[in-house]
């Protein structure tokens, strides 16, 4: 398989995590699939939101956690984006199993890791670290450690895309 790191960059805030959604969705197209890793709280959804901002989906782009993914059409009438929270899933059979048109959809999965082989042979995988977690300030507003973000290309696709 052909992969090859496309960029790994600090991510300071949440703002700038919603940035990197939407200049990924800039390069996003019918049958991309985009998995995203990282702990709890490590900006998934964040930067999903970010996507779907950039690709003009329609509705809330939140974690699908409890219905597992969420199908949402788009203002230009272009591919769909379908969100997945893969965390309840078991392996990449229950992933096949939510019949999703990767084909024709841009399809992105949070807690996706280890599912899509199989799948497809193009994939973009973007690993979100932190070291810390969240702290409370001295005045009570959240503050959050930065974030490290590798985005890597899998399969022919993804050869000599920048974002």
């Amino acid at each position: 398989m052909i992969s090859s790191q496309i960029c790994k960059l600090e991510v300071p805030t949440p703002e700038a995590m919603h940035e990197l959604g939407l200049r990924v969705a800039n390069v996003l197209a019918a049958g991309d699939l985009v998995v995203l890793t990282g702990p709890l709280g490590a900006g998934k959804t964040t930067f999903t939101r970010g996507v779907g901002e950039g690709l003009k989906a329609i509705g809330n782009v939140s974690s699908p956690t409890f219905v597992i993914a969420r199908t949402h059409k788009r203002h230009n009438g272009g591919p769909v984006l379908v969100h997945v929270d893969a965390y309840r899933l078991g392996n990449a059979l229950e992933l096949d199993d939510l019949d999703i048109d990767y084909e024709n959809s841009i399809v992105l999965v949070e807690w996706g890791k280890g599912m899509v082989n199989g799948l497809t042979e193009n994939w973009l995988e973007i690993v979100i670290e932190r070291e810390q977690a969240v702290e409370h300030a001295i005045d009570g507003a959240e503050s959050t450690d930065p974030r490290t973000v590798t985005v890597t290309g899998f399969g022919q696709r993804w050869q000599g895309v920048t974002i």
